[in-house]
């Protein structure tokens, strides 16, 4: 009996010293609290999110996000969907915070709350080489009936759409899962352009011979990342990205990107 209770004391001993490392370690160095920080994006979105070469996500947004989650000693998981579920997603707490370009916008607003800005964005224009559009204005002119193609809920298809509805321009707009489907379709001639933030638009352009990004920019723009109304992680994301911007981690990651 005495050697049983010996036996159990000493068992006893030592879960409690395996209990008392493992929770040392889990306060040391970049260890993680074990709480995950779950990303919405579209990895269509290059520099911004895309998918690399060894299928691992890559992009301004992933690693912005990654010293996020490092700061907040986090583990980041990436939930890749349609830029159009990204919204809904976060502000139904399928995913704790939304980054895919996401420009700040009032509709936006109305569902989910946003972080700080910490990058900006510029609307581009695709069209082939040699198109009769020039510039913006020619959207805009009397009597044009130009094919637009856009990425469905993007900015360019909340601004586009809103002309059209608004009497502002006589062109029709094709709105796509995807940016690459978009420019497909630009490629094939069933669309006369496409709008889409520049980076990217450069991206597409440089893989895609015969088309040209035009020299007039679309509009101008804010990103942050999406919380869910109300969420208290709104507040400590903020307190990290700004500590990242402070100490230059954001723009290296965004010069790592695009060339100055």
């Amino acid at each position: 009996m005495k050697m049983t209770k010996r036996l159990i004391a000493v068992v006893l001993a030592a879960i409690l010293v395996v209990a008392v490392f493992v929770g040392c370690s889990a306060k040391g160095g970049e260890e993680t609290t074990g709480e995950k920080l779950v990303l919405a994006t579209s990895a269509d979105f290059p520099p911004y999110e895309s998918i690399g070469d060894n299928g691992e996500y890559v992009g301004i947004d992933i690693e912005i996000a990654q010293a996020i989650a490092d700061k907040l000693g986090r583990e980041l998981v990436v939930e890749n969907m349609d830029f159009d579920s990204i919204i809904s997603s976060v502000a139904s707490g399928k995913a704790d915070m939304g980054m895919a370009g996401l420009t700040v916008t009032d509709e936006r607003k109305e569902s989910v709350d946003f972080s700080n800005s910490y990058a900006t964005g510029v609307q581009a224009i695709i069209v082939p080489e040699g198109s009769a559009i020039k510039t913006v204005d020619d959207l805009y002119a009397e009597g044009a009936a130009y094919k637009v193609g856009v990425q469905l809920s993007t900015t360019a298809d909340i601004y586009f759409s809103g002309d059209i509805e608004d009497g502002a321009t006589t062109c029709t707009i094709e709105e796509y899962t995807s940016a690459q489907e978009a420019v497909s379709s630009l490629v094939t001639g069933k669309i006369d352009a496409v709008i889409i933030d520049n980076e990217p638009a450069k991206s597409y352009v440089a893989a895609n011979e015969g088309l040209t990004i035009l020299d007039t920019k679309y509009t101008e723009e804010e990103y942050a990342i999406a919380f869910a109304k109300g969420s208290e992680l709104t507040a400590e994301v903020n307190a990290a990205l700004d500590e990242l911007i402070a100490d230059g981690t954001v723009q290296q990651i965004v010069d790592k990107y695009i060339a100055a």
